[in-house]
């Protein structure tokens, strides 16, 4: 048997996408490994799920990500959809959105896509 235990995202300015984790989905540091060339940051949603999104910080990376055609998103729920999508809004954090399918899609600091849609 297995269980998600976290998905991996790299990022170039760790402060920043800490603080924009924290402010648009509520996620706060649980753990942290330090290197001399690296930091990870292990960031969780208060024990509500187990799962963990990484953020590894590399020390000698300058330059931006390469996302490619950035086809992979992680998916958020939240009960307060109107809420979420009212604070994402004005934080300008919006990139995508399908009123359609009852989803829309955030934009973190680094140009990853996080879905966000109504707990069912």
């Amino acid at each position: 048997m297995f269980r998600f235990a976290h998905n991996n995202i790299n990022v170039l300015d760790l402060d920043r996408s800490m603080k924009f984790y924290e402010e648009a989905l509520g996620l706060k540091e649980v753990r942290r490994i330090t290197d001399e060339n690296f930091i990870i940051v292990y960031l969780g949603d208060a024990c509500q799920s187990h799962h963990l999104l990484e953020l590894t910080w590399l020390k000698e990376r300058k330059e931006p990500y390469n996302l490619g055609d950035n086809e992979f998103h992680l998916a958020f729920t939240t009960e307060d959809f109107d809420g979420a999508h009212e604070k994402h809004k004005e934080m300008g954090c919006i990139c995508y959105e399908n009123p359609g399918m009852g989803i829309y899609f955030i934009s973190d600091p680094d140009g990853y896509w996080l879905e966000v849609l109504p707990e069912k």
